[in-house]
């Protein structure tokens, strides 16, 4: 009797192919969040993998693309030259011959009637670029965008705001970040379920109150007791969160706490994990919220969960205040691009100073719902000091009845420093974040 075969690998023409349309979609101003989906559950995988280094490498490869050809063929064609430059110009990422390369990236083209006249384009492109490379990397070192693989406003803004750290936040910003886990520990300690975690040879070690950093990323279905609601996947600088608005005071099931801006739910959840409390959760996409509502469930967890505009606190507030507030702000993310790569791409220069508004507007009306002596966490994802420290100081000069307490403040990614209160040690580091406490006077 013949043994069953096993699945063939993937083709690589095929996993380029996805990836140019990946990179071409955020070329052209679409999340990947919203890209990857598109592509087949088989090859998704791979095609994340590829789509990641290119994206970490795309101004390089842009800057080298532009010398190789005098007008820039269509999206699809540039993002695959892109790939293949980003490929062939590093050794960080996935490893191919060169000739098998080459070969596989004309061969997708090929697969496409629109474009399989382009591939001997392409063929000629890359094959030029095989013989020149170190001329043509050479002739992009000096352009910062090309050094760097962020935009020049990004990495300006990066130079004023951390002038002895900016070159190291970018290189962190082009490094996987690890695989970090938060311990539900009102289902399992995490010595437990550390020792769960040796017992299937998944190396893993502590980092803050309830975290587990993975040795190496493993997809969440090979994770024990995840589909038990054991655990979460969260970032070590998000789980500062929840231990920063709740420390200090005994909390009370009657005790009110909103989570302003929750979705996906991985802060509300910690708050529910940590606190016996009335949890408010808020966001204004439904379609969020409703992930809210399935990490609860998962974790065997309770929250009120609400579809509205922290905003506009007439339409959905009830009047009663607030013990704590945490307001996890929309922002620029430029603190965990590591984790998304596309986000250095679509953002642009002036989204700061719109989102910079939007922080502030959240913050005038969120303070009115707060109880007197009551305390408000204000985070974003963000380095950008417009989004965190320059916010925050201009939030107390408005405010007599505010009281900032000191805390974390800017976390940069990686291990591109150890300012702050929180121990720059975990393998990897955490991404960037801001945070700060600001306590309202009592009466």
């Amino acid at each position: 009797m013949n043994a069953p075969s096993r699945p063939s690998a993937p083709a690589l023409a095929d996993q380029l192919l996805h990836t140019a349309r990946c990179v071409a979609a955020v070329a052209s101003g679409q999340s990947l969040s919203d890209a990857l989906p598109a592509v087949p559950d088989a090859l998704r995988p791979g095609v994340q993998a590829l789509t990641f280094h290119a994206l970490r490498h795309f101004g390089l490869a842009r800057a080298v693309a532009a010398r190789l050809v005098q007008r820039s063929p269509e999206p699809l064609v540039h993002a695959l030259l892109c790939t293949a430059i980003a490929l062939l110009s590093t050794d960080d990422g996935p490893r191919y011959a060169e000739h098998t390369l080459v070969d596989q990236a004309v061969a997708a083209l090929r697969r496409q009637r629109r474009t399989e006249r382009q591939a001997g384009f392409l063929n000629a492109c890359l094959r030029r670029f095989l013989r020149e490379r170190d001329t043509l990397l050479a002739a992009v070192r000096d352009d910062p965008v090309a050094r760097f693989n962020h935009p020049l406003w990004w990495i300006e803004r990066l130079r004023r705001d951390y002038p002895q750290h900016w070159q190291a936040i970018v290189a962190a910003d082009n490094e996987p970040g690890p695989m970090t886990l938060r311990v539900n520990r009102r289902q399992v300690s995490r010595d437990t379920y550390l020792q769960s975690l040796a017992d299937r040879g998944i190396a893993a070690q502590p980092v803050g109150d309830d975290g587990v950093v993975l040795g190496r990323a493993l997809p969440v279905e090979q994770l024990p007791g995840f589909a038990q609601g054991q655990v979460s996947v969260q970032d070590a600088a998000a789980q500062l969160a929840a231990p920063l608005l709740l420390a200090g005071r005994t909390w009370a099931p009657d005790d009110r706490v909103l989570d302003a801006c929750a979705a996906p739910g991985g802060k509300t959840a910690h708050l529910l994990e940590q606190a016996d409390a009335q949890v408010v959760a808020l966001d204004v996409d439904a379609q969020r919220a409703h992930r809210i509502t399935d990490t609860l469930q998962r974790l065997g967890l309770q929250a009120k969960v609400l579809v509205a505009d922290a905003a506009h606190p007439d339409a959905w507030w009830d009047g009663k205040p607030f013990d704590a507030i945490l307001l996890d702000a929309p922002c620029s993310a430029a603190g965990i691009v590591r984790r998304h790569p596309d986000v250095r791409w679509l953002r642009r220069a002036s989204d700061i100073a719109a989102l910079v508004s939007i922080q502030k507007a959240l913050l005038e009306a969120l303070w009115p719902l707060l109880k007197p002596g009551g305390r408000l966490v204000y985070a974003t994802c963000s380095v950008f000091k417009a989004e965190g420290e320059d916010q925050v100081q201009a939030f107390l000069s408005r405010h007599t009845d505010a009281r900032w307490q000191p805390g974390p403040g800017h976390l940069l990614p990686g291990r591109a420093s150890a300012e702050g209160d929180f121990n720059d040690n975990a393998p990897g580091g955490h991404d960037g974040f801001y945070y700060a406490r600001i306590d309202k006077a009592p009466l």
